[in-house]
């Protein structure tokens, strides 16, 4: 999907082009890949699910000892990039908080128009295996090296997304997504994040406003005979993946878990 970057960034409250230096060499997202980062669809000019990116990226900071970000501070970022780089009042912005070797605290924002945005999607099980359970423990971080790759490997095949597994063949989660597995008895399945998967947004969501939903460990072959496999994150909300390695999954069209999760997450808090 086209990622169709807005040259404009927000640093620590300054409006700035993109092609300007604005961190340090001694930045621990840029040395260590230790930050923490949200990314969140901004619709209508609001931007989705603000309270609970907020709250991540205030959690993540903390975890990390990166030091307390005051929620003003975010909110301030939210709505100036938004309004400086998304006029139209549609996009997507991407934070993320990181420190510098004084112990100073940085805000980084940069913003993007939408993209490529299928109602289907079609994805592909990559051959890297995913880490497992790492101290990441659920938080969205800097340090996404495998997830990178794996997206890169899904646009090198020229699909939406990429699947997956560790290295016992379990599913664990979509570079760009959590999963969700509906079998052919009609249950809802998605793996546990203590296997490995970052805690998405519109995961916690789904998982809160739909009580039938299992968290389990899901093997291979219970995921190649799927009715339907479902991505969600917080700014695409549920996309139906209906073709799995150029093969159809179950009827290879949306189904009725696939429309209930779009519901769902059709409206904000």
């Amino acid at each position: 999907m086209s990622c169709d970057s807005i040259k404009l960034c927000w640093v620590d409250g300054e409006l700035l082009p993109s092609e300007r230096a604005v961190v340090r060499a001694d930045d621990s997202a840029f040395r260590e890949g230790r930050g923490c980062l949200t990314t969140l669809r901004v619709a209508a000019g609001r931007p989705r699910f603000a309270d609970r990116h907020i709250e991540r990226l205030q959690n993540g900071a903390k975890a990390l000892r990166l030091g307390e970000v005051a929620e003003v501070t975010i909110r301030r970022a939210l709505a100036e990039l938004g309004e400086a780089a998304l006029p139209d009042g549609e996009g997507v912005i991407r934070l993320q908080i990181s420190r510098d070797a004084n112990g100073a605290t940085h805000v980084i924002g940069t913003a993007r128009g939408l993209g490529s945005d299928p109602s289907e999607w079609s994805a592909i099980i990559v051959a890297l295996a995913h880490d497992g359970a790492s101290l990441a423990d659920g938080m969205k971080v800097t340090s996404r090296l495998t997830l990178s790759l794996a997206a890169e490997d899904a646009r090198a095949a020229g699909v939406d997304e990429a699947v997956l597994l560790d290295a016992n063949e379990h599913l664990i989660e979509g570079a760009n997504s959590n999963l969700f597995v509906a079998s052919r008895e009609g249950a809802l399945w998605t793996p546990p994040i203590a296997t490995g998967a970052v805690a998405g947004i519109a995961r916690s969501l789904v998982l809160e406003r739909i009580s039938e939903i299992v968290e389990r460990d899901i093997a291979k072959p219970e995921l190649l005979a799927a009715e339907e496999l479902i991505a969600v994150n917080a700014v695409r909300g549920a996309r139906p993946i209906t073709r799995l390695n150029d093969r159809r999954v179950g009827k290879g069209r949306p189904g009725s878990w696939s429309a209930r999760l779009s519901e769902v997450l059709a409206t904000d808090e």
